[in-house]
């Protein structure tokens, strides 16, 4: 018996040794035994969830061993578990390590989490989604719009692409007056006419003056388009006439182009283009001016401004009276206005009603109505112009106004103040039209120092103060064979006593011909531009006239203009809102 003890011992080492389980995985499943205990409440945990962790179970039988998977659990049959443990019994397999409930966790540290929120992430997802929507149950639409009320204008541009409801809060005409009114503004500059290789672009470069980041934006309709003018109120900018070639569509080419009568809206909080009433003349490059009128405000005259009508001289002298021998516009524009004035004395009547209808239709930006100014500028010959029009929001038409006196010359600069349209001429004379009254004024001034006629003035206007910009010899006056040394600097005219006085001096060197310089509330900016070295430069300064120094500073060191050609330093326009 005891031979026969040694020879069954005997075997079962033979058939211990021929098992293909190494030490180490012995060891490794002792070690999970230990700390199946402490794991006890995660495999709770994943048992409600329908996964089993517990996937590998060793089974034994003769000279071999069998490692089983727990399948059927995940997925979500725990019948299976049984039928295998079952089925491997019958065929002779015997358990040798673990018991029936427990097995081997073949996860090293940390795959089991990793492993368990892969296969439930659609619980993730769907728990964020409630959690997400209880947010917006929870947060008022009054308490949502005042947080991105104040966001800056680049957060605020993001966050409309969260979802359509933010779009919609932030595109309202209410969310717009709001931020319009509110003090959560910073200064923003809009550059227009950047050419590339000879082609006008059609890009608008923006600056953020408080972060001092350039930011571009796409205007394909203004591809092809250049020489035109820009004016802003509010938050909105007006792009005013301009040229573009006929022979070589976006092509810079002044030998064969064609001048634009239309007038463009472009609103940056809400990207949006849209077109107005064009003009009743082509211009390019007219001096604009625009600024906010009353209610009871009314453009009139138009039949005293005919009566005074004069023939618009052109290249050759040829008169646009050869256009409409018969007078056919001007017999149409006479009907119109007996029409118009017989509905202002008979209200009463159908045309009257028909009037305010269109008026209602268009309607004011924010409730406040205001005139945009065009006068001088090229025509259609390239011919230098000396009338002007209006555009009044509120009828979204344009109207002639009074022409320029005759002795002013060529306009060269004008600007708004105090409800006064205020041009100066390349003759150094200055000129005054009343927006209330519809009629032109000459402002005699004290004589205004020598300037460089090559570099024409700048009038701009802060707080109810007439400013000019102009080059003057400080050194050598202009003589060859001298030392010649030009300084810019600012002036305001006294309007009571109308003299002139010298009120700060830019800094830097005036080495564009065509600088512009544009006034918003109390800041003035300006913007130079010229090639040097085979590239285009810019220069960006400001200047606070609220401050007692009256001090010039640089914006911004970024060249954005270095990929311009050239002719931008002549097409450029400017425009500075408060968004």
């Amino acid at each position: 018996m005891f031979t026969e003890r040694l020879t069954g011992d005997k075997s079962l080492n033979q058939d211990f040794e021929a098992l293909s389980v190494s030490k180490r995985l012995v060891r490794s499943v002792s070690q999970k035994l230990r700390k199946k205990n402490n794991q006890g409440r995660f495999e709770e945990e994943d048992d409600v969830k329908g996964i089993s962790l517990r996937c590998l179970t060793l089974y034994s039988r003769g000279a071999g061993c069998k490692v089983g998977a727990d399948t059927g659990e995940e997925f979500g049959d725990p019948s299976s578990r049984r039928r295998s443990s079952a089925s491997d019994e019958g065929k002779g397999y015997k358990l040798i390590c673990g018991t029936d409930e427990t097995g081997v966790d073949c996860f090293s540290y940390g795959v089991k989490e990793i492993f368990w929120k892969k296969h439930n992430r659609k619980d993730f997802e769907l728990e964020e989604s409630i959690r997400n929507s209880r947010m917006h149950i929870f947060l008022p639409d009054d308490i949502l719009e005042m947080c991105l009320l104040r966001l800056p204008l680049t957060s605020l541009m993001t966050a409309r692409l969260v979802c359509k409801k933010w779009r919609h809060l932030t595109t309202t005409p209410r969310f717009l007056q709001m931020r319009r009114e509110g003090s959560h503004q910073n200064p923003w500059l809009f550059l227009f006419g950047a050419v590339k290789d000879g082609y006008c672009s059609g890009e608008i470069h923006v600056l953020d003056v408080f972060l001092e980041q350039w930011h571009r934006m796409d205007a394909n309709i203004l591809k092809g388009r250049f020489m035109f003018s820009v004016a802003s109120i509010q938050d909105d900018i007006y792009i005013v006439g301009g040229c573009s070639s006929l022979t070589n569509f976006g092509k810079v080419d002044r030998s064969s182009f064609k001048t634009h009568k239309g007038v463009i809206m472009f609103s940056p909080l809400t990207k949006s283009w849209r077109k107005v009433a064009p003009m009743k003349y082509a211009r390019s490059m007219p001096i604009l001016g625009i600024s906010e009128v009353g209610s009871d405000f009314s453009v009139g005259q138009s039949l005293q401004i005919r009566q005074d009508r004069r023939p618009r001289t052109r290249v050759g002298g040829v008169s646009d009276v050869y256009e409409d021998p018969h007078r056919l516009s001007l017999r149409r524009q006479n009907r119109n206005t007996i029409e118009e004035n017989e509905a202002s004395l008979l209200p009463n009547r159908k045309s009257y009603k028909f009037v305010r209808t269109r008026s209602d239709l268009v309607g004011t930006k924010g409730g406040k109505r205001f005139v945009l100014i065009a006068v001088g500028g090229h025509g259609s010959w390239d011919e230098p112009l000396d009338s002007g029009e209006i555009y009044d929001s509120l009828t979204n038409k344009w109207t002639e106004i009074q022409r320029l006196p005759v002795d002013v010359g060529i306009i060269c600069s004008g600007v708004v103040c105090n409800r006064v349209f205020y041009v100066y001429s390349e003759t150094d004379k200055l000129a005054g039209y009343d927006i209330e009254k519809g009629f032109w004024i000459r402002v005699q001034t004290t004589p205004f120092p020598p300037r460089v006629h090559e570099y024409h003035p700048k009038l701009v206007s802060c707080n109810g103060r007439l400013l000019m910009l102009s080059v003057s010899w400080c050194e050598g006056d202009g003589q060859i064979g001298r030392r010649n040394k030009a300084v810019r600097k600012l002036w305001e005219l006294d309007l009571f006593y109308l003299t002139w006085t010298e009120v700060s001096v830019h800094p830097d060197a005036p080495m564009d011909w065509n600088a512009v310089f544009m006034s918003d509330r109390n800041l003035i900016f300006g913007i130079e531009m010229f090639k040097i070295f085979g590239q285009v430069l810019d220069f960006l300064t400001v200047c606070d006239v609220s401050d007692d120094g009256m001090n010039w500073s640089h914006i911004s060191r970024n060249h954005v203009t270095h990929e311009f050609d050239a002719s931008s330093c002549m097409t450029k326009s400017m425009a500075v809102l408060h968004l």
